[in-house]
This record gives structure tokens, C-alpha cells and sequence, in this order.
């Protein structure tokens, strides 16, 4: 007699993709993970490990901890700037296609050069909409085949149940998704596009549907700060694994409203609100443009020096502009962060591990401790954070200015 079908489970388990990296690695960034439950007393970390932890730290792939913009190391490849959607604070000022894109066939190379990089195993592709590009599935499939776990940043909402299990056939082990309004009428304003959020929710429970695990990103403005207690209520209903909170920087689409920049009062009020809402989350919470949160955990806990600063250094790693962290624009051009509009290089010119081991921009961002100025420069968290290089070049015009939203002094 047949066995009657199993009953289905409301939340489905997440798939386990079969990594191909050691145990260590895997371990070495469950040490990041511990870190900051002791840190901010997480009180659902050990949940967070049995629910999430098996999808989201092989997807970390042995990463050197955790830092500013999510783990170093990994590349990111905004694969296009076209998309469906015009956000108010695009840093690649998205929507229409951009000159010179790189073709399907030059993907393909840039990824082999990005596959020789001995710490790279997880591969971020976002745009744009990388749903936009025709290719997408095939560039996926591509980097899967060279051991990449695949990582893409959409905002899901061109995405449903089939496109979803597309994805995950294709290697997607995590989905970025950004939502960046607790209201329908928020987000749709930031978005640029009526039906925006709804379309993004319906987007993101298929991919849980899917096995994927997400992740959510919020870029914290002054638009929606007001916002974000219930924003984080609605991140743990849509069963979210990794929740990245940015800063709005005024590059791109940025650069007109600047008045949405949070200021250094606010950055600290940012700050101390993670701490908190990391003790009651489901999700794990890392900054993006703020690095200041890690100095800040440790201020909470009173750790200023010695062998507990120095051991934190190992776990967090501030601005990971150029230190881990690439990000390749459509044109093929090299970039340390999408903040930082420096170019290092250009794939379509030189091979990337090249421009990776000799551009002077990438030298000078990872001796950085040595060149930088002002407060970051005699800070003792110099570091552990660094400051924010993208906010000091776009706010300064000086790479290595301190950063003027730092609020670790006062």
C-alpha cells in the first residue's frame, strides 16, 4: 500500500544547497552570528540557528565575518540599470538602459575572473531589475557551474510561484528584497509606482514558497524612520532570515534629496534602535552606511581596548568598501562600493584579479587606518569601523574625510 502523502507544512523548510566549501568556513561565520546575540542578547538566536542558520551561513560562504553592506567577502555585479520601477534614492539611478552593458558572453568572463579570487564564493547579482535581463537565467546557471552560491537583489515584483522556483533551480540560495515603507503608501512614494508594495509582499512569500531564503533591505530616510519599529514587525511575519538596514547616501537619484539624509543625531538613533530590535527579531540585522553600530555594541558592553577589541576586529569589519566587497557596474567598470563612484578598472580592459590586486583605489581603501582623517583617523575604533567611505567621498568629496555622520565621539 502506497504511504498517503505527507501533510504540507505552512512554512516550507529551506532547501539545502550543496556547498562545496569546508565546515570551517561555515563555522568561522556562525562566530560572527554568536557574536552579536551575546552582543545585543538576542533572545531568538537559537531559533534564528535552527530556522535559518543551515541556509544563511553557507550562503555567507566562509566569509571573514561581518561588515558594512553584508559579509566580506563577495562581488556584486549590477548586471543592468534597467528596471521597472524608478526609486527615489536609486544609488545606479535606475529605469532606463545604461551604454555599453556588458554582453551575455563578457558576463561570462568577468565571472571566470572573479571565480580565480580564492575568497569569492558567493556571487551577488542586482541592477536595475536583473529580472529585466533576458540572460539572467543563463548568467545564473553559468556562475552556479563555477561553485558560486547565487545571491540577487530584486524587488520581487515581477517575481510569482514560477519565477521563484526558477530562481532556485538556477542556484539562488538568497533574495535580497528591499521594502523601504511599513505603509502601502510609503513604499509606493520611495518606489516610484503604485501597487509597488503589494506586489513586492506577493513577490516575497513566494519566494519563501520556494525554499529561498530571504533577506530584506531598508533604507532608513527620513521618509519612513518613523516607521521602522512596525517595518521590523512586518520583516519577522514575512519569515525573513537576514534584514541589512541602509543609510540613504547622495549618490545617484540621491543626490536630489539630500534632505532625506540622516543626520549624525539620527545615525545614533538608528544605531541603538538595531541594538534593540536585534533582541526581538527573528531576522539577524547588519548596517549598511553605518558602520558605527559595531563600535556601538561594543560601547553598550563597555569593551574600549585590549584583547576583547582586538578579537572584535576579527569578527566585524565596518566599511568593506575595497576589502572584500567589489561591485562591478553594467559597463564592466570597478567600483569598491556602489557609494564609492570611483572607477578601478574595467573588465572589458583588464583581467579582474589584476585590477583587484594592483588598483591603487583598492590599495588606498585597505590601508585605510594609515590615511584617515580627522576624527576617524585618532578614532580607537578605526579598525573596527572606519567610517562610512562612500558617505565622506559623496558629502566631502575626500575618500578618506572623516565621516560627517559619525556620532562615536560625541
Amino acid at each position: 500500500m502506497k504511504n498517503a502523502p505527507p501533510a504540507r507544512e505552512a512554512k516550507p523548510r529551506l532547501r539545502v544547497y550543496p556547498y562545496w566549501w569546508p565546515p570551517s568556513l561555515v563555522l568561522r561565520q556562525a562566530g560572527s552570528a554568536l557574536a552579536i546575540g551575546i552582543l545585543t542578547r538576542w533572545r531568538r538566536m537559537p531559533q534564528w540557528f535552527f530556522r535559518y542558520g543551515f541556509k544563511c551561513l553557507p550562503g555567507a560562504a566562509g566569509s571573514h565575518g561581518m561588515g558594512c553592506i553584508g559579509f566580506p567577502d563577495h562581488p556584486v555585479w549590477e548586471m543592468t540599470t534597467v528596471c521597472n520601477l524608478k526609486c527615489i534614492h536609486c544609488h545606479t539611478a535606475g529605469g532606463e538602459p545604461g551604454a555599453a552593458e556588458l554582453t551575455t558572453d563578457q558576463g561570462k568572463r568577468m565571472l571566470d575572473g572573479l571565480s580565480r579570487v580564492k575568497n569569492f564564493r558567493m556571487m551577488a547579482f542586482t541592477g536595475g531589475e536583473p529580472l529585466m535581463r533576458p540572460d539572467l537565467f543563463e548568467l545564473l546557471a553559468y556562475a552556479r557551474a563555477l561553485g558560486f552560491a547565487n545571491t540577487i537583489a530584486t524587488n520581487a515584483t515581477l517575481i510569482n510561484d514560477n519565477a521563484a522556483r526558477r530562481l532556485r533551480d538556477h542556484g539562488v540560495v538568497i533574495a535580497a528584497v528591499s521594502l523601504d515603507g511599513f505603509t502601502a503608501q510609503t513604499h509606493d512614494m520611495v518606489r516610484g509606482l503604485a501597487g509597488s508594495f503589494d506586489a513586492a509582499v506577493k513577490g516575497m512569500r513566494a519566494l519563501g514558497r520556494a525554499g529561498i531564503l530571504l533577506h530584506v533591505n531598508i533604507t532608513a530616510m527620513e521618509y519612513n524612520v518613523d516607521q521602522l519599529n512596525e517595518l521590523v514587525n512586518l520583516v519577522g511575519d514575512l519569515d525573513t532570515g537576514i534584514l541589512l538596514i541602509y543609510q540613504l547616501v547622495p549618490v545617484g537619484r540621491g543626490r536630489a534629496i539630500q534632505d532625506a539624509v540622516l543626520s549624525r543625531e539620527a545615525n545614533e538613533r538608528l544605531a541603538n534602535f538595531m541594538a534593540r530590535a536585534q533582541r526581538r527579531t527573528n531576522a539577524i540585522m547588519e548596517p549598511v552606511a553605518g558602520p558605527q553600530y559595531w563600535p556601538l555594541l561594543l560601547k553598550r558592553v563597555h569593551i574600549a581596548n585590549g584583547l576583547p577589541l582586538y578579537l572584535a576586529e576579527k569578527i566585524f569589519h565596518g566599511c568593506s568598501a575595497g576589502r572584500g566587497f567589489v561591485y562591478i557596474k553594467p559597463d564592466g567598470e570597478v567600483w569598491p562600493c556602489p557609494f564609492i563612484e570611483m572607477s578601478c578598472g574595467n573588465v572589458r580592459e583588464r583581467p579582474f584579479a589584476e585590477i583587484w590586486s594592483e588598483s591603487p583605489v583598492l590599495e588606498q581603501l585597505r590601508r585605510r587606518e594609515t590615511l584617515l582623517k580627522g576624527q576617524c583617523g585618532s578614532c580607537l575604533y578605526r579598525r573596527l569601523c572606519g567610517g562610512c567611505r562612500g558617505r565622506a567621498l559623496a558629502m566631502t568629496g575626500d575618500l578618506m574625510a572623516e565621516d560627517p555622520c559619525c556620532f562615536i565621539h560625541d
